[in-house]
Parts: C-alpha cells; sequence; structure tokens
C-alpha cells in the first residue's frame, strides 16, 4: 500500500516538473522573441523649419468706446405728445426724436410777438422824437428798454419751446426707446441713447517701456472673438500723456473705420500695434510642438546611423516665442531647414523609428481662414 502511494506521488511531481519546464521553456521562447521584436516604423508628416522676417508688433487687450455718444435726456419737464422715432434705427442731426407738451407755450407766444412789435413800434416813434427833443432822454431809455425786455420774453418762450422739442444732438445710430406716450418727463429723464458707430475708438494700455517706440499714426490691427476671423485696420490716434501711476501703463487710443457697424461701444477686443521693425524668426507649425509643464519640445526627423538606413526621431527641447497663425516662433533650440514632425507629436518618443507620409500633411497658413468660421 505504501508502495502505491509512493510511486503516486512521484508519478505528481513528475508531471508537476514535466508542466513547469514545458511552461518555462514557452516564457524564455517569449521573452526572447520579444526582445528580437522591432516595432514597425511609425508613418509622420513633416515640416521644414523656415527663417522668415515678422513684423514686431505689441499686443494688448482693449474696449470699444463711440466717438460721440449720449443719452439724450430731457432739459425741461413735462408731457410726452409725440415720438417720432423707432428703436435702433439711424438719424441724422436734427432729426425730431419726441415731442414734450408745449401748449402753454404756444399760447404765450403771439401775446410776446404782439408786445414785441408793439414795443419795437413805440421805439422808432421815440428815436424820431428824441432826435427833435420832444420826449426826453430818459422817455427814450424806457422805451429801448421796454423792447428789449418784450423782446427777450418773445425768445425765452420759443427756447422753451424748443427744448421741449427734442432733436438728436449729431448724426449715430438709436438705442433702445426709454419713454412712452403721454408719460410725464422730469429734468434730466432719458429719452434713448445715440451713438456714433462709425468710425469708433479702440482704448487700450501698453507698458511705459514701449512708450518710446509709440506715435500717432501707427497702424492698428483690431479682432474680437464676437466675429471669428474678422479684422479691422485703424491707426493710433491719441496717446495719453499721463502715465499710471499704479501700473505704470499709458493709455493709447486708435481710431478704426467701422463699415457696417459691427463693432459696438463696450465690446472686448484684442489690439495690436504694428511696429515698423521687421525681426527674423524661425517659425514651425503650433501643431509641431509638444507642450509640457517641463518645456515644450518637438521631434526632428533624421537618418538613422550605423548605415541601416530609414529614419529615426530626436526629440529637442525648444523655446518658443509669438504665435501668427498656424505658426509660432522659436528662439531657440533649433536651426533653419531642419525637419521635423508637424502633427500628431504626443504619440511619439525619442529614438522612434519614423516613415514619412506626407500625403494628408494640412497647409499650414500665416493667415488661416477656416471654412467653419
Amino acid at each position: 500500500m505504501k508502495k502505491r502511494i509512493i510511486v503516486a506521488v512521484l508519478g505528481l511531481v513528475v508531471i508537476i516538473a514535466l508542466l513547469a519546464g514545458i511552461k518555462f521553456l514557452q516564457i524564455r521562447a517569449m521573452i526572447d522573441q520579444g526582445k528580437k521584436f522591432v516595432p514597425p516604423p511609425e508613418p509622420v508628416t513633416t515640416a521644414t523649419v523656415k527663417a522668415e522676417a515678422w513684423e514686431t508688433a505689441l499686443s494688448a487687450v482693449g474696449s470699444l468706446t463711440a466717438v460721440q455718444g449720449v443719452t439724450v435726456a430731457a432739459e425741461l419737464p413735462g408731457k410726452v405728445v409725440g415720438i417720432a422715432f423707432e428703436a435702433g434705427v439711424p438719424v441724422r442731426k436734427g432729426d425730431l426724436l419726441i415731442r414734450q407738451d408745449t401748449s402753454s407755450e404756444e399760447a404765450q407766444l403771439p401775446g410776446a410777438v404782439a408786445l414785441a412789435e408793439q414795443t419795437g413800434s413805440d421805439l422808432e416813434r421815440a428815436v424820431r422824437m428824441v432826435a427833435e427833443k420832444i420826449i426826453s432822454q430818459a422817455a427814450y431809455d424806457s422805451a429801448v428798454a421796454a423792447h428789449k425786455q418784450a423782446l427777450a420774453q418773445e425768445e425765452s418762450i420759443r427756447a422753451t419751446i424748443a427744448k421741449k422739442t427734442i432733436r438728436a444732438p449729431f448724426s449715430g445710430r438709436l438705442g433702445i426707446r426709454q419713454v412712452n406716450l403721454g408719460q410725464i418727463l422730469r429734468d434730466g429723464d432719458p429719452v434713448v441713447t445715440l451713438q456714433t458707430l462709425d468710425p469708433i475708438y479702440v482704448n487700450f494700455t501698453l507698458p511705459q517701456q514701449e512708450l518710446a517706440r509709440l506715435h500717432n499714426g501707427l497702424p492698428v490691427r483690431v479682432a474680437t472673438d464676437a466675429f471669428a476671423g474678422l479684422t479691422l485696420a485703424g491707426r493710433i490716434t491719441a496717446i495719453n500723456p499721463l502715465v499710471d501711476p499704479d501700473t505704470r501703463n499709458v493709455q493709447l487710443q486708435a481710431t478704426v473705420a467701422n463699415r457696417g457697424e459691427k463693432l459696438r461701444p463696450g465690446m472686448f477686443v484684442t489690439a495690436a500695434v504694428e511696429l515698423p521693425v521687421r525681426r527674423e524668426i524661425l517659425a514651425v507649425p503650433t501643431t509641431a510642438v509638444l507642450y509640457a509643464p517641463y518645456g515644450d519640445s518637438v521631434f526632428i526627423v533624421e537618418d538613422a546611423k550605423g548605415g541601416k538606413g530609414g529614419k529615426v526621431l530626436r526629440q529637442q527641447f525648444v523655446r518658443l516665442g509669438d504665435k501668427r497663425g498656424d505658426f509660432v516662433a522659436v528662439t531657440s533650440g533649433l536651426q533653419g531647414g531642419e525637419t521635423l514632425v508637424s502633427t500628431g507629436v504626443f504619440k511619439l518618443r525619442n529614438g522612434q523609428a519614423a516613415v514619412v507620409d506626407n500625403k494628408l500633411a494640412p497647409q499650414f497658413q500665416l493667415s488661416p481662414k477656416p471654412e467653419n468660421n
């Protein structure tokens, strides 16, 4: 009985050892095969590092203000008896906006006119009579004073009627109506906003160290995220003589043509002042850069060493500058004429084999115009 148990145990041990040996040989063969495995080259698109001359621009954020903008308000109290405008429409200088009740003034005006005419006639007679010394100089002076007083009364009534007949002080576009027919207005109550939109002002600030390079007439490019792809051109028209003592920034104002009135006062915009100096840079596509917290890098495509043929990738850390369209300037780390991977750099690694395939390479532009704008 004991012999049978010993034989069974020995047989089980032999079987386990045999299976373990087979498994060991299989794992060793897989490891050897893995060591010998060479991954296939990664297809990449490429671009050439270009030396270009970019214009120098000073960028800033700013806001838009109207060349002329005001909230039209009532000068005198009165009841609104007529509204002669539609909200949001353009008007010309002098166009009637609203009429307040002037029935009392219009009733007083004929009497004031008649009194002015009467005192005028009295003055004419007084002139002849004082020349002939029929009346005294004091009587003549009284006639002159009475006529001036009557004229002043007439002009006062006409001025009151004019102030209650509210007109556009300048040409522009009206805002939302803030009065209703029959409403009693007080002094200073708003009627409607009026803004001149073409041209329009852009107010922005730049650091004081740039002041020596700034002067009136420099071109300015203005863009806003409200209209993707829209860039308007203008020029600096005013430089504030006072530098902000808190921020050490100087305020500038540019005038921009706003045909179509797309830009509106109060909008946020970006402004770029174009300086006459151009600087030499190395431009690479923005998609060629692998952005990382520890440093930005690109992958340069080089010939494989050792005469093996093919291409390999070398990761190169770079320092970046300004961005323009689809390109970014490289200030250090690259040389002109080098070939680098232009897309899909997030999936690459240093020393990886690669094969160049530019059939589907995108076209990079300094002034791209996406179709979905």
